[in-house]
């Protein structure tokens, strides 16, 4: 062996080995000895040892030093600077070439695409080409790569079509690259089309094409492959384990996780892992999780990274999240994504136990939208709606923009609490972000307004969304009308929404249903029972069977009603005797009223409204002795009766009234409005309606009673506390009256007031004497 060559021998050794002060010390001892004469052969073996350890300095310095330069020189340096991602750097030696080859055009084109500057690899490609340089098929390799990262299937296929002129369609590198092009691009029939003609297949190209059916759903096709396969790598596998998993069909993974274990002797890789974890974590198997996590100590295999996430993950959903809180503990906080946290986060939020879930929440470092929101749920769900709201402004001054989801989960709180300002609030929130134009926020406005008694600025909302066919869209303004009494509108809008070719769901069907029930619409009501079964078939479901039963109960049909629930083909449910209950109630039917009570309480024994309903009928029907034991059998149990109050929202302020409230600071003034009002609207023609005093006492007394239910007292503050012509919004727990019903029509044709009533059934609007729910309520 010649000295340039023993010498470049040990430069390749060094390079192998990876080991840069042996490579140094030999340039030392070369330029020492005075050997760099020898040739271009071994300084360009220097070059190529410094760029590949990144010493690029030194490469750099041997490269200036070098009296004579070759291709193989410049192709060094240049690759050098291309690999690393100095591609301006890289431009400046190439147009500086003296000559240049394939090697020089590619090497540009590989720095290209491994710094993302994807065009600027297809434009090279164009220029090479033009410039009469052939590329070579590790060129297109890298082509076909920036194409796929760019999913731009029709340049990818001029590609194709260059790659099969130059005779290099069967080479398995480029076959394969074009495979993974067309699969990144969603072009399943040519991947297949290329898979079909090639000669020869290495796994790497039944992986490529199980990857691509996996993605695009076909696990049918994927799985048919994966069958063919004589020889099958760990990527294999995880393919198919991984396709399984991302479609929904975790089951199915793991039971082909198991058969891996047991056909082959393959170890499963952090890949595989991750998939089988997200897989039990769907499932909720807790069990099958803790089996892996045991097979991850047993076998010694770190608990890091994706992995460490992944088991995280999987005992936060699936009920184990103490385990999943030591976990977090023990691993290394850089090693945890905001993803595990976030679910250990939703775990407890599952399980209702909110105070660990904030203090998760505070420790995590970068909380992203999903953290936020799933915090803000998590109170949603367990009704702490001040926490909510308090979190939701912090958010939004310092956290993230809020996404679809927090949007719609803070509106339900407004709709809960019928709170129109803040609600009016996050409306424009919603727009200036252009989460508004959502199709889960614009229902979420739609309920707001709706149950915040503005039906009108629910109208708006849907008008700018009635082109979808979502149904929950189209069932949200119909549960909005039917609250709003405004039945016909209700039918009218569901006829549309046939017309239109927006398949109704079960949940529509019970808003059209309940938009028949409030407005007496019986036999459209029935009609559309009917449809549901025969047309749509829609079984239907205990709240179907309760508004049906309602449907006939409240216009007085109870023979009906009862026939009814007679063919029903399963038992009523607590929902369906309360309605008949309550009809009874307004029909003054007491021995059918003992029945339907009997049968709620036997379902509900702590029903505190069934005792209340039922003393209410008897007393109604001047049973006092009756009414008497039922309130003395209440009262035997243990069973309170739910008091009756109305609220008001005044300057983002809630004012809450009981019967007779003396707790309110302006106390007096209040209850002197409210004689006022009482002498006012007798004035006019008034009457009060003493048979809504269910005690056995004088008319005097009863009707003072009734001039200090809580909804008056609520008007007579808002009266107090709001300009002229400022239309009033007053919330009740329990159904309005007949007596308040009627007074509160005339308050309202006196004053010249619009005033809002929603009640524990449907909203009333009143104006000018008269309620939108024309005495049917």
């Amino acid at each position: 062996m010649n000295p340039t060559e023993h010498w470049a021998s040990l430069l390749q050794r060094c390079l192998e080995a990876e080991n840069r002060i042996a490579g140094k010390s030999i340039h030392a001892y070369i330029t020492k000895a005075g050997l760099l004469h020898l040739g271009l052969y071994l300084t360009n073996n220097l070059i190529n040892f410094y760029s590949k350890v990144r010493l690029f300095s030194d490469a750099c310095k041997v490269f200036d030093e070098m009296p004579l330069k070759n291709i193989f020189t410049w192709n060094s340096i240049l690759s050098m600077y291309a690999k690393s991602g100095q591609i301006s750097t890289a431009r400046i030696y190439f147009d500086q070439m003296p000559e240049k080859d394939s090697v020089s055009w590619t090497a540009m084109i590989v720095g290209c695409n491994q710094a993302g500057r994807f065009k600027k690899a297809l434009q090279m490609l164009l220029a090479m080409v033009r410039a009469g340089y052939p590329p070579s098929q590790f060129t297109f390799t890298n082509i076909l790569s920036s194409c796929a990262a760019i999913e731009d299937h029709i340049i990818g296929r001029m590609v194709h079509s260059f790659i099969v002129k130059l005779g290099m369609s069967s080479c398995i590198p480029v076959a394969n690259s074009l495979l993974n092009m067309y699969g990144k691009c969603g072009d399943a029939l040519m991947a297949k089309v290329v898979f079909d003609r090639m000669r020869v297949r290495s796994v790497s190209s039944w992986n490529t094409l199980i990857s691509l059916y996996s993605q695009s759903g076909r696990m049918d096709i994927a799985r048919s492959h994966f069958e063919e396969m004589s020889e099958r790598s760990i990527v294999s596998w995880n393919a198919i384990i991984a396709g399984y998993n991302q479609n929904g069909l975790d089951l199915e993974a793991l039971i082909f996780f198991s058969r891996m274990l047991k056909e082959t002797r393959m170890a499963p890789d952090d890949f595989t892992i991750t998939s089988v974890l997200s897989a039990c974590a769907n499932l909720e198997m807790l069990k099958i999780g803790r089996q892996i996590h045991a097979y991850l100590i047993r076998t010694e295999m770190e608990v890091v990274g994706q992995v460490a996430n992944a088991l995280i993950s999987m005992y936060s959903k699936s009920g184990g999240v103490e385990n999943a809180r030591r976990l977090v503990e023990k691993t290394v906080v850089s090693d945890l994504n905001v993803i595990s946290f976030t679910a250990l986060l939703e775990g407890y939020v599952k399980l209702g136990d909110l105070q660990p879930a904030r203090e998760i929440f505070n420790s995590m470092k970068h909380r992203d939208v999903v953290a936020w929101t799933a915090i803000i749920v998590g109170y949603v769900r367990n009704s702490f709606y001040k926490d909510a709201m308090e979190l939701f402004s912090l958010m939004v001054s310092e956290g993230p923009e809020p996404n679809n989801y927090t949007l719609s989960a803070i509106l339900s709180v407004c709709s809960t609490l019928a709170s129109l300002e803040h609600g009016r609030q996050i409306h424009s929130k919603a727009v200036r972000s252009k989460e508004g134009l959502s199709i889960s926020v614009s229902n979420a406005l739609i309920t707001m307004y709706a149950k915040s008694g503005c039906i009108e600025l629910a109208r708006i909302v849907f008008s700018q969304i009635i082109s979808t066919r979502e149904p929950i869209s189209w069932t949200s303004m119909i549960i909005a009308l039917a609250q709003h009494g405004l039945g016909e509108e209700a039918v009218s809008l569901f006829d549309r929404m046939l017309f239109h070719g927006v398949v109704p769901d079960h949940i529509t069907y019970v808003g059209v249903i309940s938009a028949c029930t409030h407005s007496g619409l019986v036999e459209k009501g029935k009609e559309y029972f009917s449809i549901m079964q025969n047309t749509h078939k829609i079984k239907p479901t205990p709240s179907h069977y309760a508004c049906m039963i309602d449907l006939f109960a409240r216009c007085g049909k109870l023979e009906e009603a009862q026939n009814f629930i007679k063919l029903m083909p399963i038992e009523p449910d607590a929902v369906a005797w309360g309605s008949l209950l309550s009809a009874c109630r307004v029909h003054k039917e007491a021995d059918l009223a003992r029945i339907a009570a009997e049968r709620l309480l036997s379902i509900d024994p702590d029903n505190s409204g069934a005792y209340s309903a039922l003393a209410n009928v008897y007393s109604s029907c001047g049973r006092w002795q009756e009414a008497a034991s039922i309130w003395r059998l209440m009262r035997d149990n243990g069973i309170k009766k739910e008091k009756g109050f109305s609220w008001i929202h005044i300057k983002n302020k809630v004012h809450v009234f009981g019967v007779e409230d003396g707790l309110h600071p302006m106390r007096e003034a209040i209850y002197e409005m409210a004689a006022k009002m009482w002498v006012e609207i007798k004035k006019a023609g008034f009457v009060p309606d003493i048979e809504s005093v269910l005690h056995d006492v004088d008319d005097e007394l009863k009707e003072k009673m009734l001039s200090l239910h809580s909804e008056k007292l609520a008007i007579a503050f808002g009266l107090m506390s709001t300009p002229e012509n400022t239309m009033l919004r007053i919330m009740k727990n329990l159904r309005v009256c007949n007596d308040c019903h009627n007074a509160i029509k005339f308050i309202s044709r006196l004053t010249g007031r619009e005033i809002v009533v929603r009640d524990a059934t449907r909203f009333h609007h009143f104006r000018d004497g008269f309620c939108s729910c024309k005495d049917y309520w």
